[in-house]
């Protein structure tokens, strides 16, 4: 820390466990959800969806439903005042559909009521008439000339091509060829707390809105747009939010809210029902993935051919950005010279496709990691020693032709998981004859932040006439714990105990743009951001107190709230007169800082660029008991370990992984959205406590030098390496491989008795 002296013990906020902020309230039961929310006069909201998958709207009448009892009005498309058009990245969503539906759950009207059930009520009686236009269900389908139009432009979301030296001649030479064709399909997020808001209009004219949400910066610039209002005249508050996994990017509530406060000048709420969560939020994007690699005899990469055929459903939603990641990732984190990668995604009349954790990684994660296994039992090599061989390093490119200069743990996991593995494989447990026993590895990376685009962060510390010290930071905390880590990046820098950091946070009013919780990237983005302004704030206190003091400036340090003269703890000064002598001098006590990653924009033809700063890395090693006779699948341990560049509050990411580990298993064997057939979670499985298995994290700490005390990121890379870890180690029990996830019970039995026939 710059000024301290030598023998002022740090503080060492980071890399400490404390307890992460909201953990209290919410063992107690006193967090404030946004369905919890309760205000006078309060009207609640319930949308009319559509039940075609693709029609024209020929009328909407709700004459009855007005004339309803309770009903306080009813909204349509012609009552958004400003563009009825939103969207993350293509605005090609419409708040309530005009002439058109195109998918099951498109809203259409908007019904208030002074009750719910009143609300409800008249919902059912506004009548829609169709006229039923052709459909397009398969994303291949949807591609050729002929396919339905969903939008306009036509079915095409968008392309991305990586291509690298000479594919086709390396595929010439390789002694071993493996090609294989996998796929994904749609996922729910299941976050325990449904989308849920309220608005109303303040005394100021200032429409404020809570929401469940990931990015209220993005929220309040769509909102705006809705209703035609200046960004002054709406404020986006994050409520406390109980999970979002991705799909709380998307607007859900904030228009409807936004909208109906703003004509009946009243408070709102929606909630949506778990039924309606299933129906109309975004879900993982299903993917279709031919995968072809050669390798030499001693293992060595050569060439990979990757074609991606992606469903973005209905809406675009973050799906540009999964078309981009998947192809990015697709060579996994290996070094292959050759790679002709192409991934395309269309629009078809399936629900709407968003970011769920890993944006495309967990799918094409799958495919590479099962083609390693693949190599290394053809080339009758170790499916650890072909990882090894082939891991990326210091120096190394990646597909898009970046050099990595550091921070490139890989290897480090891979030998961190290594013994768990070995020692599974030579001390298999004594199983009934119909159980069989299987161990597998998988690996991962995982770019840090957007691909290739700008995605800033900004931060204001200020000390507050009291000395106490305000972080401003417009980052939503959904349960990751980023609030907790910005304040210990915080409290380090400035030599204090974490607690004694306020917080505000995520609350478009007085924080400014922290960008999304998304792609794991607020510990690194918005944690240096947040050390840019504590960097400024620490420089004015350290000059202010150097004169107080009568000392030379680099004599001084700081610590838990004082400046010390060096080795004199009986000459300081508390940050409370500092910021009195602040104030008199006019010196500013509320400092920005600001953060955008070092990249470049991909090469629209090659796919070249540096889409990333930095990477995370991370190896999972599973073990199984496979029962031949019903299908089950008991994972029995999961080994994790995760190079994380630092772990600034380890606990969390222990917990981080946990969770990840949790969701990678769903994802495995049992959760699979089926669109007109799951409605909710009476028919859609996800993992119960029963399903756990033993969970060992391991964090790898390789510094990363521009992240904040050499931090990078956790979120989406715990999920990725479990389910490609599970399905290895189910071929492994079984001799026969799964190549369609999940692997459901029937899938399992399907494999199992290949296993026999062969």
């Amino acid at each position: 820390m710059t000024g301290k002296s030598s023998n002022e013990k740090p503080v060492d906020s980071v890399g400490q466990s404390v307890i992460r902020v909201g953990t209290l309230e919410r063992l107690a039961g006193n967090a404030i959800f946004c369905a919890d929310i309760k205000l006078p006069d309060m009207a609640f909201l319930v949308a009319v969806r559509s039940q075609s998958h693709h029609a024209l709207i020929k009328s909407v009448n709700y004459d009855k439903a007005l004339d309803s009892q309770g009903c306080l009005g009813v909204f349509t498309s012609r009552h958004i005042p400003g563009k009825n058009r939103f969207g993350i990245i293509n605005k090609d969503q419409f708040l309530l559909a005009e002439e058109k539906v195109r998918c099951i759950g498109d809203p259409i009207a908007l019904v208030a009521g002074e009750t719910l059930l009143a609300a409800q009520r008249a919902a059912r009686l506004v009548e829609i008439t169709y006229q039923e236009l052709p459909t397009v269900f398969n994303p291949e389908e949807a591609l050729r000339v002929d396919a339905p139009k969903i939008h306009e432009s036509g079915n095409l979301l968008g392309r991305r091509l990586v291509r690298k030296g000479n594919p086709e001649e390396a595929f010439r030479i390789s002694d071993v060829v493996v090609e294989r064709y996998y796929e994904t399909g749609h996922v729910e997020h299941c976050y325990i707390e449904p989308d849920a808001g309220v608005a109303f209009v303040d005394e100021n004219g200032v429409l404020t809105i809570f929401a469940s949400t990931q990015n209220p910066h993005y929220d309040l610039k769509d909102v705006c747009d809705l209703l035609n209002l200046e960004e002054t005249k709406v404020r986006i508050i994050q409520s406390p939010t109980g999970g979002g996994f991705g799909s709380k990017l998307d607007l859900n509530t904030q228009g409807f809210t936004g909208l109906a406060a703003w004509h009946l000048k009243r408070p709102v709420k929606m909630v949506y029902t778990r039924e309606e969560a299933f129906l109309c939020t975004s879900k993982r994007h299903p993917l279709r993935i031919w995968y072809k690699t050669g390798a030499s005899k001693d293992g060595r990469l050569l060439a990979a051919d990757v074609r991606i055929v992606g469903d973005t459903g209905a809406y675009a939603s973050y799906g540009m950005a999964v078309v981009t990641r998947s192809a990015v990732h697709a060579t996994g984190p290996y070094e292959i010279p050759n790679v002709n990668i192409e991934s395309t995604f269309a629009y078809t009349n399936h629900p709407m496709a968003g970011a769920m954790r890993g944006f495309g990684v967990p799918q094409i994660a799958f495919a590479h990691e099962s083609q390693m296994d693949l190599l290394a039992q053809a080339l009758n090599m170790s499916p650890v020693e072909i990882r090894l061989r082939n891991s990326l390093r210091v120096g190394s490119h990646t597909a898009t032709g970046q050099q990595l200069q550091a921070s490139v743990g890989i290897a480090k996991t891979i030998e961190s998981v290594k013994p768990y593995h070995d020692k599974a494989k030579s001390n298999p447990p004594v199983l009934k004859s119909h159980h069989k026993y299987g161990v597998g590895i998988a690996s991962m990376f995982y770019g840090i932040g957007n691909t290739g685009v700008q995605n800033p962060s900004t931060a204001q510390i200020e000390l507050n006439r009291d000395g106490s010290i305000t972080l401003f930071s417009g980052a939503a905390d959904i349960g990751q714990g980023s609030s907790t880590v910005l304040a210990q990046i915080a409290a380090q820098d400035l030599n204090l105990e974490p607690g004694m950091i306020n917080l505000v946070i995520a609350d478009t009013g007085k924080t400014t743009s922290a960008g999304a919780t998304s792609a794991s990237r607020q510990t690194y983005i918005s944690g240096n951001a947040v050390l840019e302004a504590t960097g400024k704030l620490k420089e004015v206190l350290l000059t202010h107190a150097a004169n107080k003091l009568k000392t030379s400036r680099n004599t001084v340090g700081l610590r838990a709230g004082f400046a010390f003269e060096n080795g004199n703890h009986d000459h300081k000064v508390s940050f409370g007169e500092l910021a009195s002598i602040m104030t008199r001098t006019g010196t500013p006590l509320k400092w920005q800082g600001f953060f955008d990653p070092d990249t470049t924009p991909l090469d629209p033809q090659t796919g070249a660029g540096k889409p990333y700063a930095t990477f995370a890395f991370a190896s999972h090693v599973a073990e199984v008991i496979v029962d031949t006779y019903t299908g089950e699948v008991e994972v029995v341990r999961i080994v994790a370990a995760h190079d994380v560049g630092k772990a600034i509050n380890p606990e969390n990411v222990r917990g981080q992984i946990y969770g990840g580990v949790v969701m990678g298993l769903g994802f495995a064997l049992m959760e699979e959205y089926i669109a007109g057939k799951t409605e909710s979670l009476k028919d859609y499985h996800i993992p119960t406590c029963a399903d756990v298995p033993e969970i060992i994290p391991i964090i790898v700490e390789d510094h990363e030098p521009s992240g904040p005390f050499g931090a990078k990121g956790v979120g989406e890379p715990a999920l990725i390496p479990t389910a490609p870890a599970i399905l290895n180690a189910i071929s492994d029990a079984l001799g026969s491989r799964i190549y369609k996830l999940p692997a459901s019970l029937e899938r399992v039995l399907a494999a199992s008795i290949l296993s026999r026939e062969s």
